[in-house]
Formats: structure tokens, C-alpha cells, sequence
């Protein structure tokens, strides 16, 4: 079989749909008006991403607030906050240009999804000839809505353990049965789990053990067969342009990360300054039964990657993981947060062109690798 292609989920929203969301956030554009911009950004974001060669889409996650907080709010201005949740939550990552994301913060209990990634998808189905593919669940990133020191009155942190993992496991599996062939789980707290920020409290605590844990309890509801098809991404950050744990090395993460009993992962490789290395690890720390999808495309960054640069990355990285169990991907989502200038490219427009290109140059790379391959 050739070698599998894979975008891991964001786009960036195009400057009209930003200044629609600013719009309904301020109270100067309806809810209809909302959805007519997304529709329109979603079809565009199918339509195009089927001309370049994927094989299964995904509209973009141009619904969502953020891959973190799409089940919590309808906006990241936080318009429509889910019950149950105040705005002063744990600042999630400081990026390396000086900007930080924040997370709500949980005040008491059931904790419940708002919004579903399932929703989202089944409103977008209609634009794709293609199976689509959802992406944006993030159990252990949510596992810090619960403050991390004390508890919360009447509502104990493994009840909302129990609520959390309950639903991970409805968010994908209503993603499957609205039609998915594919379904992944954003863990890029992972490599910043690793990070001792004074900055960023959370850092502190030592959490990847509890990460790890958190997400295999999502994954054990699953059988074999069907974790098969359900992935993890794990990346240093990708938000503005910016990163915020490069400087954690994966030879710290890996012996872990390959612990989740996923069936297959989608590894930012491309923007590493020694990918070689990488290649190295995932071969020597995956499973037999992991398939692993290595980024050679790098969405921070508005210089375009050539097939042949893609074709190159591949075959190298084949001398360390069985061909059968390889894939190309993209180093990250290109806007995991609805607002997102994108200041590197020039704004959120041109990077959504040049995004496409370099889909096409991940996509014709794939299949010049697997003729050099011979799979």
C-alpha cells in the first residue's frame, strides 16, 4: 500500500470568518451570520483540500474555537462558556514571541461537553465527496480545568476524572458513527509536560505519567480494531507563527508517547533540527502496531516544501521505521486557535493559500516515495 497521507486538522480561518467571530463576540453579527461564514469556510477548506491529493479531509476545524476549548465555549472569546466554568482558568502555554493561551477554569460539577467535534463534522459532511477525518480531542489538555492544588466543594477531581474520560469517549465515538474513518487526540501538553516553565505553573507538577494515563483510559473503552483508526499528535506548540517546547527534546517524551495505545501518531518532525534523529526514535520507541506518521511539512513557516524534498524525508525516515508502518503528515495543525494572524506569512489569507501548496507538496511527495520504496 502506498504510503498513507494525513493532515493533522487546522486551517486558518480566513480574515472574514475572523472578523465574523469578532463581530458576534462584540454582539454586531448574528449567529446566522456565524454559521454562514463557517459554511463558507468549510466548503472552501474541503473542496481545496480534496484538489490537492488528500485521500480523506477535514473542513478545517473551522467551527471550532480551538482544539482545546471547542467543547467549552462556542468562540475563543468565549461566547456561549459551557456550564460550570469561569474564564480565570490555567494559562495552558506561553509561546516563544511572548503570547500565552488560557484555559476556563472549572467551578463545580458534572463536568459536561458543550459542543461536539461529531456536530461540528456532520454540518460539513454534505461539502466532501471524500471520508472525513475529525480531529481536535484533547482529554489530558482538559484535565486542567481542575484546579491543580485543592479541590472543588461537593465535586472530587476523580469524579471529574470519571465525567472527562466519559466524555472523550462520546466525542469520538459520535465522530465514528456520523462517519469518520479517522479520529485524533491533540497531545501536544505532552512535550510541554516536560518543560519546567516558572512561567507556567502546571509544568511543575510532573504530569506526563498522568497524561499518559488519562488518554489510555479514553483509549481502553475502545476494542483493538477500532483504536486502529483513532491517532495522537503531539507537537512543541503551534499558535501564531509560534512554539512553546521546542526545546524539549523527544528522546525525554518518547519512551512515554509510545506507551498510549493508539494505532497510530502524527509526529512533527519537519521543523526539528535533526530530523534524522526523530526518525530514529519513533522507529526504536513505536510499537509493531503503531503506524507513525512523520510531519515533513512545517505550517509555521511560509517557505514551501517540494515533493521531492517530501519524497527525500520519507525515504530516510523509512530506514528506521518499517515502510509498512509509515505515513506523511504535517508537522502541526496550521491554526489550532481561531484567531490567528499567522504574522510570518502576512496574515491568514496567504497562509491559507500557501498551506494548500504545501499539502500538494506532502501529498505528490508520499507518492514519489512510495515508487522509490516500491510499496
Amino acid at each position: 500500500m502506498p504510503i498513507p497521507v494525513e493532515n493533522v486538522g487546522s486551517l486558518p480561518r480566513p480574515l472574514a470568518l475572523q472578523k465574523t467571530l469578532a463581530a458576534y463576540d462584540d454582539g454586531e453579527a448574528s449567529h446566522d451570520q456565524l454559521v454562514k461564514a463557517q459554511d463558507e469556510a468549510c466548503k472552501d477548506s474541503i473542496i481545496r483540500m480534496e484538489a490537492v491529493g488528500q485521500t480523506c479531509v477535514t473542513d478545517g476545524e473551522q467551527r471550532a474555537s480551538s482544539f482545546a476549548t471547542y467543547p467549552l465555549a462556542d468562540t475563543l472569546g468565549g461566547s456561549g462558556l459551557a456550564e460550570n466554568l469561569a474564564f480565570d482558568g490555567q494559562y495552558f502555554a506561553f509561546f516563544e514571541d511572548g503570547h500565552n493561551r488560557q484555559l476556563p477554569r472549572l467551578t463545580g460539577g458534572p463536568f459536561r461537553y458543550k459542543n461536539y467535534a461529531a456536530d461540528f463534522m456532520e454540518l460539513s459532511k454534505p461539502f466532501s465527496t471524500l471520508p472525513l477525518k475529525q480531529a481536535v480531542i484533547a482529554p489530558s489538555m482538559l484535565y486542567l480545568l481542575y484546579p491543580l492544588e485543592g479541590s472543588i466543594e461537593g465535586y472530587t477531581r476523580e469524579q471529574f476524572l470519571n465525567d472527562l474520560v466519559n466524555e472523550c469517549e462520546k466525542d469520538i465515538r459520535k465522530c465514528f458513527e456520523a462517519g469518520a474513518v479517522r479520529v485524533s487526540i491533540d497531545f501536544t501538553e505532552g512535550r510541554l509536560a516536560l518543560k519546567n516553565d516558572p512561567t507556567n505553573p502546571w509544568t511543575s507538577h510532573g504530569l506526563l505519567d498522568t497524561f499518559i494515563n488519562i488518554n489510555n483510559r479514553v483509549l481502553a473503552r475502545f476494542s483493538e480494531e477500532e483504536r486502529k483508526n483513532i491517532g495522537i499528535h503531539t507537537c512543541p506548540g503551534g499558535d501564531c507563527d509560534s512554539v512553546h517546547s521546542m526545546d524539549v527534546d523527544y528522546t525525554d517524551l518518547f519512551p512515554s508517547l509510545f506507551k498510549l495505545n493508539a494505532g497510530y501518531f502524527l509526529v512533527q518532525c519537519a521543523s526539528e533540527p535533526d530530523k534524522e534523529k526523530v526518525y530514529k526514535l519513533c522507529g526504536q520507541y513505536s510499537r509493531d502496531d503503531q503506524v507513525v506518521f512523520i510531519g515533513v511539512i512545517n505550517p509555521l513557516h511560509p517557505s514551501l516544501e517540494t515533493a521531492e524534498e517530501v519524497c527525500e524525508a520519507l525515504v530516510t525516515a523509512a530506514k528506521h521505521i518499517p515502510k509498512h508502518r509509515l505515513g506523511a503528515a504535517d508537522d502541526c495543525g496550521f491554526s489550532p486557535f481561531s484567531v490567528d494572524v499567522k504574522p510570518k506569512h502576512g496574515g491568514p489569507d496567504i497562509a491559507r493559500d500557501i498551506a494548500f501548496k504545501k499539502m500538494k507538496a506532502r501529498c505528490d511527495g508520499a507518492k514519489m516515495a512510495s515508487a522509490k520504496l516500491g510499496i
